[in-house]
């Protein structure tokens, strides 16, 4: 039991340090005296807070481009702005630079002058979330861990442009204009560290190929997937939290115990075309089926093991489902006796 407990803590740590990770500013203290300089260095478009003195706050003020960045800084605020290029010059004396939040500003991937991001060779987290971009910009820097790309207009991968990125642990391009062109069997190849791939409301018909085997949490919500192919999911055996919903999923598209993988622990279907529930594993917590076409459910169905009312069951072998949504479908209550025999440490079920 202690193992078990010591393992979900474990998956519990991982999983909050991708899902919910924040860089907690380092910032170095420095003596009252020393305030004044800072004070004095800080661009005059800026803010700069006498008590945090690695920060730089350019943020909704209106900038056309970027001001020249004091060597000091460490996290920088630029986003709700109207600049359109990145170019070398203002980063020249910032090789400190850990974060840079450009989101919500007028970047196209003609403004990103060549070299201007890959000689931030410190950068950890790139916010480029909300511009006008067309393709994931390239190069980038190796350090970066998190790359977040959401709501442009970005229809192509480079060939090779996540090659040397071998740190990165989230990539989030949701909301762009991704085809299943863009995406071939070489498009991730080199991201070894990768947690978190966010590819959510896109134009895709097929499952991305040839993901990163470290992938822990898949988002594809909001594509048009009809299918899923068989034994998908063991090229990444690592993958705990899946979300599928708002696609085109049908019974016929999905192969027997495609989703029956000890490793899923949230499961989210719904918004689908599913008649009845897949089968499960017995380690699955969370299971979205709402809004299907789902009529009728049973606990000899969905059950992953045989119980009944008079097994003695050991608490760890108990299926482990927590979480059960089934509203929006055509399931008329009462909940089956069935189903709370075999998940016997179901919280919460909606029907």
């Amino acid at each position: 039991m202690a193992v078990n407990i010591y393992s979900s803590l474990l998956l519990l740590f991982l999983t909050n340090t991708v899902w919910t990770r924040t860089v907690r500013q380092a910032y170095d203290v420095t003596d009252p005296e020393d305030w004044p300089y800072f004070t004095f260095e800080c661009p005059k478009e800026c803010f700069c807070p006498p008590g945090f003195p690695n920060a730089l706050y350019c943020d909704n003020k209106g900038l056309k481009e970027i001001p020249a960045i004091p060597a000091r800084i460490w996290y920088l605020y630029l986003q709700n702005n109207f600049i359109e290029t990145i170019s070398e010059k203002p980063f020249v004396n910032a090789t400190y630079l850990r974060w840079i939040n450009l989101n919500k500003n007028k970047i196209t991937n003609k403004g990103i002058e060549n070299g201007a991001l890959s000689k931030l060779k410190r950068l950890l987290y790139l916010f480029l979330e909300d511009n006008e971009l067309e393709e994931v910009p390239a190069p980038l820097p190796t350090s970066l861990e998190q790359l977040r790309l959401a709501k442009n207009n970005i229809s192509r991968i480079p060939e090779g442009v996540f090659s040397n990125l071998e740190n990165l642990t989230l990539l989030d391009l949701h909301h762009n204009m991704l085809l299943d062109s863009a995406l071939q069997s070489d498009t991730f190849q080199g991201l070894n560290s990768l947690m978190q791939l966010n590819i959510a409301k896109n134009s895709l018909k097929k499952m991305p190929l040839s993901l990163p085997a470290n992938t822990m949490q898949l988002f594809l919500d909001n594509n048009s997937i009809e299918v899923i192919p068989e034994n998908y999911f063991n090229a990444i055996p690592k993958v705990t939290f899946l979300r599928l919903n708002y696609n085109k999923l049908s019974d016929d598209g999905i192969p027997p115990n495609v989703f029956n993988v000890s490793s899923i622990l949230d499961l989210q279907l719904s918004h689908n075309q599913l008649t009845k529930i897949p089968p499960i594993s017995a380690q699955l917590e969370h299971l979205h089926l709402d809004h299907n076409r789902i009529q009728n459910v049973s606990g000899t169905q969905i059950c992953p093991a045989s119980i009944s009312i008079e097994d003695y069951v050991p608490y760890n072998d108990f299926p482990r489902l927590r979480y059960l949504r089934l509203d929006g479908n055509d399931i008329q209550p009462p909940i089956p006796l069935d189903i709370m025999i075999c998940f016997r440490l179901l919280q919460a079920i909606v029907i």
